[in-house]
């Protein structure tokens, strides 16, 4: 898969999306957006760059959703030609759709939405890439039925994100199996690295996380042989308006890219 001169899945470098949970404000979005672009390009991966305009399913009525689809993009649309960086973020509704396509080069359907079949045909039918997190309580091999949907439109540019399943309340757990089950589609996979270690609603009106796992479920899916890895990164994730327990500290995010590419090197064919 190509996306504009990224090449994306095996014998590819290391995809890497990254970037907040929400845009916050525009001055805090580029400078996350340029930090990552120099990070990218001392650590050989190919980077698209993450940030939502509307977090639609916060746990609370209060919690912070986003500047919202207009603002959103034209902040997204700063981080592409300021940072020459490709642009990802969630769509949650089909209205969205034609307006947030002539901005994102991924569009990005929530876990929660992962089997709305109306706006996976017309998110497929606007042509960008689609990257579909596979919801909580999907088995991996259920995402054949996404992807044949998507397929359906004559768009095969699809990437599956896994980002853990449902184990009990509050909690959630990655079965690495799932990885190449959901390969076996012909789609490339990556793995949310933060969001599996979030604790959706575990502190009461809002999510908990473990940002200190992060980083050990990244490498142990490198090694079992994930085509690029999501992870949300934050200046000061304490202060995040969004996902911050589970969000990894920007300064930190060269070290463990090094360390993954270098597992992926060790674990790919010669």
């Amino acid at each position: 898969m190509q996306l504009e001169h990224i090449a994306i899945g095996p014998g590819a470098p290391l995809l890497v999306i990254a970037g907040p949970c929400v845009i916050e404000d525009e001055k805090t979005t580029l400078y996350i957006a340029e930090r990552l672009k120099s990070m990218a390009e001392g650590a050989s991966v190919s980077l698209v760059f993450k940030a939502s305009y509307d977090k639609a399913n916060r746990t609370s009525l209060k919690s912070f959703r986003g500047p919202g689809l207009a603002e959103g993009l034209r902040i997204l649309e700063k981080v592409k030609t300021e940072c020459e960086l490709p642009v990802l973020s969630d769509v949650h509704q089909v209205s969205e759709l034609e307006e947030a396509a002539t901005v994102l080069d991924v569009l990005q359907i929530p876990a929660f939405l992962c089997r709305q079949t109306d706006l996976l045909l017309a998110a497929a039918g606007t042509g960008r890439i689609i990257n579909v997190k596979k919801g909580q309580f999907q088995a991996p091999w259920d995402m054949v039925n996404v992807v044949e949907k998507l397929r359906s439109t004559g768009n095969r540019r699809v990437l599956l994100t896994e980002r853990g399943a449902c184990f009990g309340y509050n909690n959630l757990v990655v079965d690495f199996r799932g990885i190449p089950v959901m390969q076996q589609t012909g789609c490339p996979v990556v793995f949310d690295a933060t969001h599996s270690t979030q604790l959706p609603g575990g502190q009461g009106d809002r999510s908990g996380g473990q940002r200190d796992m992060a980083p050990i479920l990244a490498r142990a899916a490198i090694a079992a042989g994930v085509d690029g890895v999501f992870m949300e990164v934050h200046p000061d994730p304490d202060r995040a308006l969004c996902d911050g327990p589970n969000s990894l500290p920007l300064d930190g995010v060269p070290a463990l890219w090094r360390q993954l590419v270098a597992i992926r090197e060790a674990v790919l064919p010669s």
